[in-house]
């Protein structure tokens, strides 16, 4: 069988979307190479758009250029020509072709219509073409949550009975190696540290982080806040003290994961996620987690998160209080975080993935795993 990836994912900077279609494809290239049943007798090309290609290694995966356009453009018209009659295309990352019959395409969830200052006005009105189309016309729509699943259905009015959720792995965070220096160059780990991520994104809701910090005098942690947006953007942030707030900028997956495996929680008070990684990759590292209790976050973080209202910083204020004063309850945070992060492994996404595009079964995937 021939089947095709929409490979724009290799030649752009990763984000999320990006992260799950590489970890997929390397997972489906490990099992070619293992001869896995699943896959015997499976070719998969990934098709990009001319340009640099993102260093990728696959064994038995390869990887072709198409075409000489870029962006949307290049997958409605020159992708869709580069895929043969009858072949299957994968579209991983929200977008793709939009006419194409043979086509399984990842729609992660309805961001653009539910937060749409976060968004250019001409990408959402992209979005609010092409998501009904894509809807309309693939053979399957797939997504990573309940949640988002039901978002498709009330947005894009995508049916239920054509959709399919699977998981997300997590492992990728341990493949990171440590950085033995980097508490010391942020000046971490003299006193107990929150993590947190800060972000420009409305959604990512981390104001809510400083207002709760300026509601204790002094917080009894310091707060390592890493990511790109500048704490003077925050009317809150002078009212942390200088002492405590560490502001740490864009880090690499090296810090960030020293980060992780260090701090006495990492809070997420995120008000809209399709699935929400980052609280799992701190669950694989040994640090608990404080999540909104809004969105996928329930549905993803289950039993093990300690949750707060995203709109109340009093509700956040005593949730980190209440971590940092009972050792006993973060070690039981702890191991039940690391036992969910074990169930979520690449290979097992991969498979489901491949279910959901005919290749093998639910049944034959649960056994394997």
């Amino acid at each position: 069988m021939d089947m095709y990836v929409n490979g724009r994912f290799l030649t752009r900077r990763m984000t999320g979307v990006d992260r799950f279609a590489r970890e997929v494809v390397a997972a489906i290239d490990a099992m070619l190479v293992a001869g896995d049943p699943l896959v015997e007798g499976l070719r998969l090309t990934v098709l990009v758009p001319p340009g640099k290609v993102v260093d990728q290694s696959y064994q038995r995966v390869a990887i072709k250029t198409v075409g000489t356009r870029q962006g949307a453009m290049w997958e409605q018209l020159d992708l869709a020509r580069a895929v043969p009659d009858g072949a299957l295309l994968l579209s991983m990352c929200n977008t793709g072709p939009a006419f194409r019959r043979e086509h399984v395409v990842v729609i992660h969830d309805a961001g653009t219509e539910r937060l749409p200052k976060g968004f250019s006005r001409s990408f959402r009105w992209w979005y609010r073409i092409l998501m009904p189309l894509l809807g309309r016309n693939s053979r399957r729509v797939v997504t990573v949550s309940e949640f988002s699943r039901r978002e498709l259905e009330e947005v894009y009015s995508i049916p239920l009975a054509k959709t399919g959720v699977v998981s997300v792995g997590v492992e990728h965070i341990l493949r990171t190696p440590l950085d033995p220096t980097a508490l010391e160059r942020f000046k971490l780990g003299k006193r107990p540290y929150l993590l947190a991520v800060s972000s420009m994104a409305a959604n990512k809701n981390f104001r809510l982080i400083l207002e709760a910090l300026a509601l204790m005098d002094p917080p009894p942690f310091d707060i390592a806040i890493a990511g790109g947006a500048n704490p003077r953007v925050f009317g809150m942030a002078g009212q942390v003290d200088s002492e405590r707030g560490h502001w740490l900028g864009y880090i690499s997956d090296a810090e960030l994961r020293t980060l992780y495996s260090g701090a006495l929680g990492f809070v997420f008070p995120s008000l809209y996620e399709g699935y929400g990684l980052p609280p799992v990759e701190a669950m694989a590292c040994g640090c608990p987690v404080l999540v909104a209790d809004a969105a996928s976050i329930p549905e993803v973080c289950g039993d093990v998160g300690l949750y707060f209202d995203p709109h109340d910083p009093v509700a956040l204020k005593d949730a980190m209080l209440r971590l940092a004063g009972d050792p006993a309850l973060r070690e039981q945070m702890i191991a039940r975080g690391l036992k969910r992060a074990a169930e979520c492994r690449w290979d097992k996404v991969a498979r489901e993935v491949l279910a959901e595009c005919g290749i093998g079964s639910r049944h034959a995937l649960q056994q394997a795993a």
